[in-house]
């Protein structure tokens, strides 16, 4: 635990530099825009931004990218308590209270305490990610070819959890989906082409990065453009603050805490996600609180447990990320990708090939972590004037970057068409509310998957025993097993009676 702290303490060292600094500054200014503007959410903002990070070296793009994300999901609880429309789903429960707070003519008060709430979430979960993350990647010397095999069927499974409250069966079709794109071009193994139809520019497989901004990009910009406008709440003269009362903030201490806690276990749980962290915890404070009338009505504690539990999800859903190459969030997958775009390979292996990296990842959340603090209670007067921008001159902006971005890579205007492919495909599943995530992590794992496959099937000469007989490899297919039995209607009926039976006898 202790060479752990240095080790983190080490990595701050690394990241105090005047080029760092200045790359935390802008990219969690612009993950703040981007959350704060409804529609345009983290996941898109990192998946956008991957595309222009692709020149930086290794540790300032994923630099970049960890601000964008850590600001995007904190950006979301302006438009939350302005307009009453959350800037991302994570900010859902904080337009609750936070949109009361602001018609009572506190809404900078509201910002303010959802700034510091944001912050300490975040805080907490970075402590767990420091001693957490390598104590769970050092099974890694037990995976082979076969654990990795259930490693990738898991986190496809898991993309039934990536619909934030719709059907899982489609999160299952949507990571089937991913799948079968990644099928596409030479294989892994014998270089054999497949699923191209004669198309010459499939030889090399579909891209990530075109496939990844059009169904986070540009998918999400036509469907932004078929929502109406937002209005902003009148803004009404009188006392108030952006800087909440340190008595505020410490009457709440153990929602803080508590919140914190909550949000960064549910974040560790694979394809959760922000939105659950903050309704789970906003659900806690509520059940708990001896304020639970105010709730819903303006109530600083309800603010403050959902902002802290949905910014603690952000480190937490980066523990089966890095150590597991399995997200915990819809942008935690868009993360993977980046992160293997600039070489890192996240999975079991993370503490053996770079064991200081996490460390790294925890340092990189706390300088954005201290940038939002900062930008929050200071700049409240430029995100409402942000939230002004018309829609009409923004989304051409962001066109162009979807355009740009795919293209810069390999110079092939092939790619735009990808991206424009998926971009629509993307549309169209979503008005049918089919999630964007799944898709995206199918074509991650679907190399992994299929390498894996063989190379097991290879050195157990056909045979599929050591796949459900070795230890690790035995306890996935047991949790995928489960996992997939949990969402069928009968056993989840069958669940509720068991547990109501088990409580009424419970009961004296």
């Amino acid at each position: 635990m202790i060479g752990g702290l240095g080790e983190f303490v080490a990595a701050i060292g690394t990241l105090a530099t005047p080029i760092s600094l200045f790359h935390v500054a802008w990219a969690t200014l612009l993950g703040i825009v981007v959350g704060s503007l409804p529609g345009l959410t983290a996941t898109m903002g990192v998946a956008l931004l991957t595309t222009l990070t692709y020149s930086l070296d290794r540790d300032a793009a994923i630099l970049t990218l960890i601000c964008m994300y850590v600001g995007a999901i904190y950006g979301g609880s302006r438009s939350a308590i302005l307009l009453n429309i959350p800037g991302t789903p994570a900010s859902a429960a904080t337009a609750l209270d936070g949109f009361p707070l602001a018609q009572q003519g506190r809404a900078r008060y509201a910002m303010g305490l959802a700034t510091v709430g944001s912050a300490l979430g975040t805080m907490v979960g970075i402590l767990v990610l420091v001693l957490v993350a390598p104590p769970l990647a050092e099974v890694a010397l037990d995976f082979g070819s076969f654990e990795f095999f259930w490693l990738a069927v898991f986190g496809i499974v898991i993309s039934g959890q990536l619909t934030a409250g719709g059907s899982p069966l489609k999160g299952y079709i949507a990571g089937i989906l991913g799948l079968l794109v990644a099928m596409v071009g030479s294989e892994g193994i014998h270089a054999h082409i497949r699923f191209t139809f004669g198309i010459g520019d499939l030889n090399g497989g579909i891209g990530l990065i075109p496939a990844m901004v059009g169904a986070f990009g540009f998918a999400e910009l036509l469907t932004v453009m078929w929502r109406r406008k937002a209005e902003m709440v009148a803004q009404k003269k009188g006392p108030d603050r952006t800087v909440p009362h340190f008595i505020d903030v410490w009457r709440y201490k153990f929602t803080i805490l508590r919140s914190g806690i909550v949000g960064t276990l549910i974040g560790i749980i694979p394809g959760v996600g922000e939105d659950i962290g903050a309704w789970g915890s906003y659900a806690l404070a509520r059940r708990t609180s001896k304020e639970r009338d105010d709730f819903g009505k303006g109530s600083m504690e309800g603010l403050t447990a959902a902002e802290t539990g949905n910014s603690a999800v952000v480190p937490g859903s980066l523990i089966p990320a890095l150590t597991l190459a399995v997200p915990g969030s819809a942008s935690a997958a868009v993360l993977i990708a980046a992160l293997f775009i600039h070489g890192v390979r996240p999975g079991p292996m993370i503490m053996f090939e770079a064991p200081e990296f996490v460390y790294l990842i925890a340092a990189m959340l706390l300088f954005a972590t201290i940038a939002i603090l900062i930008y929050g209670l200071t700049l409240t007067r430029l995100f409402v004037m942000v939230l002004r921008i018309p829609r009409e001159w923004l989304m051409p902006v962001i066109f162009v970057l979807c355009v740009i971005g795919p293209y810069a890579l390999t110079q092939r205007l092939f790619e735009i068409w990808v991206m424009f492919a998926f971009g629509l495909i993307g549309f169209v599943l979503r008005q049918m509310n089919y999630p964007m995530a799944p898709l995206v992590l199918g074509i991650i794992l679907g190399d992994l998957l299929d390498k894996s496959l063989r190379r097991g099937l290879t050195l157990s000469n056909g045979s599929l025993e050591p796949f459900f007989t070795r230890p690790i490899s035995a306890g996935f297919a047991a949790i995928v097993i489960l996992s997939i039995a949990a969402n069928l209607p009968p056993v989840r009926r069958q669940a509720a009676r068991l547990i109501g039976r088990f409580t009424r006898e419970s009961r004296p």
